[in-house]
């Protein structure tokens, strides 16, 4: 029962991270106009954030080089958590003032601040879910897990949308007095919630099996070439993701795409992150059932359900808006989905092939995006949420795939590579700068194109027993 309790306050975590990390798309238009900043210097958002989870994953890997012990193991799952939660709340206590104070230096350091907190937590967070509870339905806890992450990610912008703007029917406002007491009470709710989390995780006595071997880190793993091709791929892959919404915002405000306000771009946001959870809902029915004509259906379904959570979710804050007509958006996105739904019945069992594919189906909708206008234009740009779904697991399979007892140090390397999103996303609003915020999407199909390249070598060259692909 204690075991349960804690699974579930650990979960919940996983929500809040994919809600904050979605809300940036919201929050980086808010503070460039708030701000006054250049399309660049709002990007550094993403750059604290993304980095945070670099130099925490940094940090703990000198730590256990020089201390020749891992930082988790020797603190415990359950106390490691607690001390990340700790670390993200003093993070967001540092945002309220800052937020005040007027100084965007000092929000950027409070979101490096979160994202460092993040970083240890997910350093725990796999090996602990796994922990709590029986160890054969240990994949199935994880996947849960991620179905929550997604979900923060779907309904983070809406809520954040509600704080800065006052109400889910509110059209706007342009009292920054309200709007900043309102994003007060966000991060006060955050603070509550983290450290009620670490006072709980503190208070329970879970029994944690440390693990032993290959606590000694090394740089022997780099000798791999999946791991190396493999390294590059996660960092185009996570700077991609991440600059596709936070660059939409600036997009959106032009008139080629609907010259929206900063408080009516939610829909939009919610609907990429949005589309990660379709695919990834897709991509989990191999993990659900062990029945393959059950896989089958819940391949089919599960996707277009996730799809339903979303349009609900956008309907019920977009119904008493007239500036919004959400349809527009949505309906015809279904032909996407539908897309994507087929291309995975055909690749799901091999993530070489998955990657190579959705890739290359990504690159050619950014490209299609770049040639095309108005709503066609929004919609394949929008689809990189569809086509980015399943890429993490698929990369991290292969990157770790025959690396034997260098797997640990090689997953560690691999995590790293989050500093893709602290750098991808501010290049993009550089080059925006300096021609279009249109033509700065030129940096997604070349994301794209490695990461294709890179399925088609581990596809061609990376040979051996398949390594399951977990959602």
């Amino acid at each position: 029962m204690q075991k349960r309790s804690t699974f579930y306050a650990v979960v919940s975590i996983f929500f809040f991270w994919g809600f904050l990390a979605a809300s940036n798309g919201i929050f980086i238009p808010f503070c460039k106009e708030h701000f006054q900043l250049s399309q660049f210097q709002s990007q550094l958002i993403d750059s604290t954030f993304y980095g945070g989870y670099f130099i925490g994953s940094l940090l703990l890997f000198l730590y256990t080089f020089i201390r020749k012990r891992d930082f988790v193991n020797e603190h415990g799952y359950a106390k490691s958590f607690s001390i990340g939660l700790t670390i993200s709340a003093f993070g967001a206590l540092c945002m309220i003032p800052s937020l005040h104070i007027g100084s965007y230096g000092l929000i950027l350091s409070s979101f490096f601040i979160i994202a460092l907190g993040f970083c240890l937590q997910q350093t725990a967070a796999n090996p602990f879910v796994i922990l709590l509870g029986d160890e054969r339905t240990g994949a199935h806890r994880l996947n849960l897990a991620g179905g929550v992450n997604s979900f923060g990610t779907t309904i983070g912008p809406l809520i954040v949308a509600y704080f800065l703007f006052g109400g889910f029917f509110a059209t706007g406002g342009s009292n920054t007095e309200v709007q900043l007491k309102s994003v007060d009470s966000l991060y006060i709710l955050l603070i509550v919630l983290f450290l009620s989390l670490a006072f709980v995780l503190r208070s329970m006595n879970i029994e944690e099996k440390e693990k032993e071997g290959e606590k000694n880190f090394s740089f022997d793993a780099l000798r791999h070439p999946q791991l190396v091709l493999g390294m590059i791929a996660i960092f185009l892959y996570v700077g991609v993701e991440v600059t596709l919404q936070s660059n939409m915002g600036a997009l959106l405000k032009t008139p080629e795409y609907g010259s929206f306000d900063s408080n009516l771009i939610f829909p939009f946001i919610s609907l990429y992150w949005g589309s990660l959870m379709m695919g990834r809902w897709a991509g989990s029915a191999e993990a659900i059932s062990e029945n393959k004509s059950t896989r089958k259906i819940l391949l089919a379904v599960l996707p277009f359900l996730a799809f339903a959570v979303v349009y609900a979710v956008n309907y019920f804050k977009a119904r008493n808006i007239p500036e919004l007509n959400i349809n527009e958006v949505f309906l015809p996105y279904l032909g996407f989905v539908l897309l994507m739904v087929a291309v995975t019945f055909f690749t799901i069992e091999n993530s070489a092939r998955m990657l190579m594919t959705f890739a290359l189906a990504a690159m050619l909708s950014m490209a299609g995006g770049l040639m095309t206008t108005g709503h066609l234009s929004l919609l394949l740009f929008l689809s990189g949420g569809l086509w980015c779904s399943v890429m993490w697991p698929c990369i991290f399979a292969q990157a770790v795939k025959n690396l034997g007892e260098y797997t640990s140090q090689g997953s560690a390397f691999l995590i790293m590579m989050i500093l893709g999103g602290a750098v991808i996303p501010p290049l993009q609003g550089w080059i925006a700068d300096m021609t279009s915020i249109k033509t700065s999407y030129l940096v997604a199909p070349l994301c794209f194109a490695y990461l294709a390249f890179y399925g088609w070598w581990a596809l061609n060259n990376n040979k051996g027993e398949e390594v399951k692909v977990n959602h």
